[in-house]
């Protein structure tokens, strides 16, 4: 992808500094210039954890760092910051500046780690790579500098039950702390131990050092996150079961969570089928008693509801929603905008999981970084009946052209506060819904 694109939905490689940002009392370092950290902040809004955006510690990268270097710079910014801050994890990330001169990060986070300070060193240049791929860069530098300190005390695949889960990326996926928490109830549920690695309901650092012990790792994603279970099966010999897409509602969390279960099984781990499909059918009879309490409802409005859905979003949501709101909504997805900048070899792959959706019905699936172009796209179609446009903050103006209904469910958006929601899972699907019949509500008066 070259040139110009209008309404950018991900960030450029430092804005992984928000990874660090969701691991418990671990500090992002910033050897870049100061704008790099107000323009992660503008973007992310009102995600700053413990130091995040625009009060991570930087080194201000300027142009006296360019001629001479920023490396003393930079081992006075971290020296104090194990001052001021109470850390257990610091992580020097390095802009396009730093990326440009050439300063051995690497060698003066060695100096740290030689006197006992746990410190990590990742190169995040904006122009390697973009947020979804530096995720990966960021976990993989704290399994290979921090987490493989302790791997004595932590023998690999020690715990059969355990697993390490990778899904949402935190911060970019809005609803990636109710996410990582229902996910961690929904394992558990069939019988699984998690380490979640982000948020607070992970343990923190305690939890990274873990990471060996678990049997097999979980990775959902339509392809951000392979770098990190194919390092983790290389450097510990820890299987992974992949599941291409957000599981929202009944249908695709049962097909998730039966995903693993039989994975599991075969990687020796105890599981009590009959406990796991005891919890499934509670799980879908509660679901399914909501569903049922929406017949009234349903009937009421039916001709004053969405019938249709365009969907700006990552690869996982597009997928995700589609599959949920044509089977378990009926909202029927017509043109579908993936804007997370996919590589084109995982797009074909994505193309046939969305297919598999529907055998009487095509779903056009579009690859378009440029959020400007879709929105042009979307512009130029006409469908029958009322519409719906689930994506950023950028897509309301274009909802009240179109008269369709409107929810912000992407970055970036002022128009809406996420705390704990969870779009995953069945009452991932119950709040989707939720959501959806909220917005249209709103507009009788």
């Amino acid at each position: 992808m070259s040139g110009m694109i209008e309404q950018e939905r991900y960030t450029c490689a430092i804005g992984a500094l928000q990874s660090v940002v969701a691991i418990p009392k671990a500090v992002p370092i910033l050897h870049s210039g100061p704008g790099c950290g107000n323009m992660i902040q503008g973007f992310f809004e009102r995600s700053k954890g413990y130091a995040g955006g625009n009060t991570s510690p930087c080194t201000n990268f300027s142009e006296r760092e360019v001629v001479f270097g920023g490396i003393d710079h930079l081992r006075e910014i971290v020296s104090n910051t194990y001052k001021v801050l109470d850390t257990d994890l610091q992580v020097i990330l390095t802009g396009c500046t730093a990326g440009i001169v050439g300063d051995d990060v690497e060698s003066l986070a060695d100096e740290f780690r030689d006197s006992g300070k746990p410190i990590v060193s990742v190169e995040t240049a904006g122009f390697k790579c973009n947020n979804f791929e530096s995720h990966s860069l960021v976990v993989n530098a704290i399994l290979d500098q921090y987490v493989s300190i302790f791997e004595n005390e932590n023998p690999q695949r020690s715990e059969k039950n355990t697993v390490n889960l990778f899904a949402s990326l935190p911060y970019q996926d809005q609803f990636w702390k109710g996410n990582l928490r229902e996910y961690k109830r929904l394992l558990e549920g069939i019988g699984l131990k998690v380490h979640i690695l982000f948020g607070s309901q992970s343990e923190g650092v305690e939890e990274w050092k873990r990471i060996p012990r678990a049997n097999f790792n979980i990775l959902v994603s339509p392809w951000y996150g392979f770098p990190i279970v194919e390092h983790l099966e290389a450097v510990y010999e820890q299987p992974y079961t992949h599941f291409p897409n957000v599981p929202i509602g009944a249908n695709e969390t049962e097909r998730f969570l039966r995903q693993v279960i039989v994975f599991a099984k075969k990687q020796g781990a105890q599981i009590d089928e009959e406990a796991a499909e005891e919890f499934i059918r509670k799980e879908r009879e509660a679901y399914y008693e909501e569903i049922d309490n929406l017949a009234t409802f349903l009937l009421e409005f039916r001709y004053g509801l969405p019938n249709h859905v365009h969907i700006l979003h990552d690869a996982g949501y597009v997928v995700g929603l589609s599959k949920f709101l044509l089977h378990e909504v009926g909202i029927v997805p017509k043109e579908q905008f993936v804007t997370d900048n996919t590589p084109v070899k995982y797009q074909e792959q994505i193309k046939e999981e969305l297919r598999s959706t529907s055998k009487k019905r095509d779903i056009p699936l579009i690859f378009e970084p440029d959020a400007g172009k879709a929105q042009e796209t979307i512009r130029s179609l006409s469908h029958q009946g009322r519409g719906l446009i689930i994506g950023s903050g950028w897509d309301k103006e274009l909802a009240k052209e179109k008269n369709y209904d409107f929810l912000p469910a992407a970055l970036p958006t002022p128009y809406r506060l996420v705390l704990t929601t969870n779009y995953v899972g069945f009452t991932g699907g119950l709040r989707v819904i939720e959501d959806i019949y909220d917005t249209v509500l709103s507009t009788y008066r």
